[in-house]
């Protein structure tokens, strides 16, 4: 009789997603986030990182477009201050792929790179994956490169992609996209309509193998300082403006941890949390309850059961 030996799940890094995805991510899985500009896939993409780093797990950022530069200032506008500390105490590696020829990349520097990051069990994040299709016009090699690419990174950890979307919104049928959704572990669809009014933001998961997972679509929210929230869905049709300030709040909340999930707490963990917290304070949250925004974050940590 074979024993089943259950996956391991890690944090996504996005409020309120773990709920919907029995737990969270599958270590060393690859998921694909899917999306037109601005729906937030990059901001899914670095608090992903954000969150293993808090926990003392390593993170490389493969990056097929922007400069390293570029998205450090983004995401430090985004509300992520710290995030150089991170790359001055090496936990953070960047790796600009950008204006390489990606295939000779893949085919001859893909390999030592694995190599060199065996066994550090690292959240690596490659964004945008789309400019590998591009490399090349043959669907086998596309195929062949997307494949070594996500096979080779999820050898040393647990992977996040984004894919461009393109074309006819919500049609996630395009040659650029069906490869990696075929080859990825999950695909998770941000569906943005800017044009709307309000502008809408809505999430589904469309594949999450070997796990449970939600099947409905669910609204989010971008918020400065805390990234990506999956909102409830009886919030979605309201959006009065609100800034509340919930300091009290997260402290009531920590001084009812129950005591089997002290150890969790860290110093860093509860400076993450609090300032966090502070961000929050500052920023619109419009529709959202403060004690189901404080309720997502908690149980992202693990200081109370999901929730």
């Amino acid at each position: 009789m074979v024993s089943h030996i259950p996956l391991k799940k890690i944090k996504s890094g996005v409020y309120g997603l773990n709920r919907l995805m029995d737990g969270g991510i599958n270590e060393n899985t690859i998921t694909a986030v899917i999306g037109t500009s601005g729906a937030g896939k990059t901001t899914f993409a670095t608090y992903f990182l954000k969150r293993g780093l808090e926990i003392g797990e390593d993170a490389i950022f493969i990056t097929l477009d922007e400069s390293p530069k570029q998205i450090i200032k983004g995401v430090v506008e985004m509300g992520w201050e710290d995030i150089e500390d991170y790359i001055d105490e090496g936990m953070l590696v960047f790796v600009d792929a950008g204006g390489r020829e990606f295939s000779d990349f893949i085919k001859t520097e893909l390999a030592g790179f694995v190599d060199d990051w065996e066994g550090y069990k690292a959240r690596i994040v490659v964004d945008p994956l789309t400019p590998v299709l591009w490399s090349t016009e043959q669907k086998y090699e596309q195929r062949d490169l997307v494949s070594a690419l996500l096979r080779g990174t999820r050898n040393i950890g647990t992977v996040v992609c984004t894919l461009e979307e393109h074309g006819v919104a919500g049609d996630l049928s395009g040659p650029e996209l069906v490869i990696p959704m075929y080859l990825a572990d999950n695909v998770i669809h941000l569906r943005y309509r800017s044009h709307d009014s309000p502008e809408k933001r809505e999430l589904k998961i469309i594949k999450c193998r070997s796990s449970k997972h939600s099947r409905f679509w669910h609204p989010y929210t971008i918020v400065r300082g805390s990234g990506i929230i999956v909102q409830q869905a009886a919030l979605a049709s309201q959006s009065p403006k609100q800034v509340v300030d919930m300091s009290a709040l997260l402290n009531d909340a920590l001084e009812q941890i129950p005591k089997e999930k002290k150890s969790k707490l860290t110093p860093k963990i509860r400076q993450s949390l609090v300032r966090t917290i502070n961000k929050l304070s500052q920023e619109d949250i419009g529709a959202l309850e403060p004690g189901y925004i404080l309720t997502q974050i908690l149980s992202e940590y693990g200081l109370i059961d999901e929730a």
